[in-house]
Formats: C-alpha cells, structure tokens, sequence
C-alpha cells in the first residue's frame, strides 16, 4: 500500500539507496531590464535569481531566455521534462512581444516582416504583426512561435529600424496580469497543465496581417 512521507523529515530507502524525491517548482517572474536570464554570470551582473532566491530551496532554471536588454515574462523550473518539451517542441510556443522602436515602422515594412526576411543566420519571419497602439506607430506587437529575442531585433536592423525596448507580453497560455515588473509568483496547477500540453490560448492578442 501507498505511504505519504514528508521531504526533509522522512528517509525513503530502496536497494540500499537513500532516495530524495524532488519536488516540481514553476515559477513566473516579469523579468526587470538589464538583468541576465541565467543561474550565474562570470561578470558579476545581476541575475534573475536575484529576484527569487529567497522563493525556494530547489535548483530551478530559465526556461528558454530573454536577452539582458529585454523584459517581460521568463518561466523557471526545475522540471527538466517539461523545460525540453517547450524547448524541443516542433512548432516551439507562442510568445507575443510588444517592441518599441526609434522611428514610426511603415505598413509596407509590418507586411515585410510578416512575409519574412533574410539574416544572417537564414530566413526569419513572425506569424503576426501589427500596431500595438493606432495613435502610436513606434509600438509594434508580433507573435512568434519560434526564435530568440535577438532575431526579432535583428529583423527589424534589417529594415532600418531600432528596437529601443522589447516587452514579452505572453508565453503559451501565461500573461503578465497582475505580476507587476521584477516580481513573481508560482503557476497554478491548470497553467501547469496547460504548458504540458503546449495549448494555445482561444484568443488572439496580437491581429492577424490578412495574405
């Protein structure tokens, strides 16, 4: 029969071996600017584990990452079959961005990125784009399901555009409602869920370019 046991008070022995059962943590955090998304930094700057440190006593890691100069949300966890499958999924997971940039961005140039356009690296494109604010046409929201931060900068460096900040709005189901920057909190069991099933949320944030 099955016995509940208590980390940190009960010993748990099999075959001779001492077993410590991990327990799985998701955590949120609307990553600050100039923070690095990683568990230490050779430089000393600041890192995200600044922030949570104090949250758990269980190693969790960056899930994916955001650049230094970009903010927004970031998922930690220490659950490492999960953090593969967003990963390592075929079709990656939705993330919308909200970029702000020096100049107001033509139509003509929003059409481009939606078409696609060539770097460095290869071909990169969004799966849509449009003015995040009608009044404003320096703000951008796009959708991605793949890609670094660094490739949406680089496609607007292509167009002659700057990308003066760059906000990750949303990642797979998870917004930033009520998670004020620079704080945190723990995913709830559905959103758990959710994220293990790559579900996509029913609405869309960000309009699509009609083809």
């Amino acid at each position: 029969m099955g016995m509940q046991v208590t980390p940190g008070k009960d010993e748990v022995e099999y075959k001779g071996n001492i077993l410590n059962p991990q327990k799985n943590v998701y955590i949120l955090l609307n990553k600050p600017k100039n923070m690095i998304a990683a568990t230490s930094d050779e430089r000393g700057r600041k890192i995200v584990m600044d922030v949570i440190e104090r949250v758990t006593k269980e190693r969790v890691y960056p899930v994916g990452s955001l650049d230094r100069n970009t903010t927004g949300l970031l998922l930690l966890t220490n659950d490492g079959k999960l953090a593969e499958r967003i990963t390592k999924a075929p079709e990656g997971m939705r993330q919308v961005f909200k970029a702000t940039l020096d100049k107001p961005i033509t139509p003509e140039h929003l059409e481009k990125l939606a078409e696609g356009v060539v770097l460095e690296e290869g071909p990169a494109k969004v799966d849509s784009i449009g003015y995040a604010n009608p009044t404003d046409l320096t703000v951008v929201g796009l959708e991605i399901q793949q890609g670094r931060t660094h490739m949406i900068r680089g496609m607007f460096s292509a167009l002659g555009y700057e990308v003066t900040g760059l906000d990750r709005t949303m990642l797979g189901t998870l917004t930033k409602k009520n998670l004020p920057r620079g704080k945190w909190r723990e995913l709830t069991f559905q959103e758990v869920s959710w994220l293990k099933m790559l579900q996509p949320p029913a609405d869309a944030l960000v309009p699509k370019k009609k083809k």
